[in-house]
């Protein structure tokens, strides 16, 4: 698939659960934030759980090249990172969608057929890395994939949320260029399941728990 591959994987429009979630936005705003405060938020996420999830992206690429593949580790290593139960959910229905996407592209790919066993489903990050296996994309550009993904969340979010010039979103992510550069290397310095970065922030997942008691919602977090 070429270069094409890591494009695809970094597009917002990407039929995958995006269009449900907002990567935290949301709860955000219904606890005050403003949206001059959106790039804070883009650098608190980029230091803490986008450095996790990518992470995790990459160990289960890693995974998916070897025979057998065997993405438990990571799935566990990760699911114990997200202390907040709401959050491993989303991440779950996100993984859903991504599945569904390797499914249809290379059904019968290893890569793919090894998410099928995990219990409880698949996290995002885990389908990731499979994806990432079937497109054939390197490490960094499923890190940086990931890394990205989480910003054009938050950016494509805040235009139903928080209206604006829309080009304000471009300047937020040419903006966080720095934090993103440096969220993906870490996330590849990570070897190890067991070296995977408890990155999580305490009010995220609060707001994560109130926003899932809430009946009027646009995003599921």
């Amino acid at each position: 698939m070429g270069a094409l591959a890591p494009l695809l994987l970094g597009d917002g429009r990407l039929p995958v659960g995006a269009y449900t979630y907002s990567a935290g936005l949301e709860p955000a705003v219904v606890a005050g934030l403003t949206r001059d405060r959106i790039p804070a938020l883009l650098r608190a996420r980029l230091h803490t759980t986008a450095i996790t999830e990518a992470a995790a992206a990459v160990l289960a690429l890693r995974a998916a090249g070897r025979d057998p593949v065997d993405y438990g580790p990571v799935q566990h290593a990760l699911a114990a990172r997200i202390p907040a139960a709401p959050q491993r959910e989303t991440s779950a229905t996100l993984g859903r969608g991504v599945h569904r996407l390797a499914r249809r592209l290379a059904p019968d790919h290893p890569a793919v057929t090894a998410l099928a066993v995990l219990r409880p489903r698949a996290l995002r990050p885990v389908t990731l890395g499979a994806l990432g296996a079937v497109l054939k994309v390197s490490e960094e550009e499923l890190a940086h994939a990931v890394v990205y993904d989480e910003l054009q969340t938050v950016a494509s979010a805040a235009l139903k949320l928080l209206p604006g010039d829309p080009l304000d979103s471009v300047a937020w992510i040419l903006a966080a260029e720095p934090d993103s550069a440096s969220a993906v290397a870490s996330a590849l310095a990570v070897r190890t399941p067991d070296g995977l970065p408890a990155r999580t922030a305490a009010l995220t997942e609060q707001w994560a728990l109130q926003h899932a008691r809430r009946e009027r919602r646009l995003f599921l977090a």
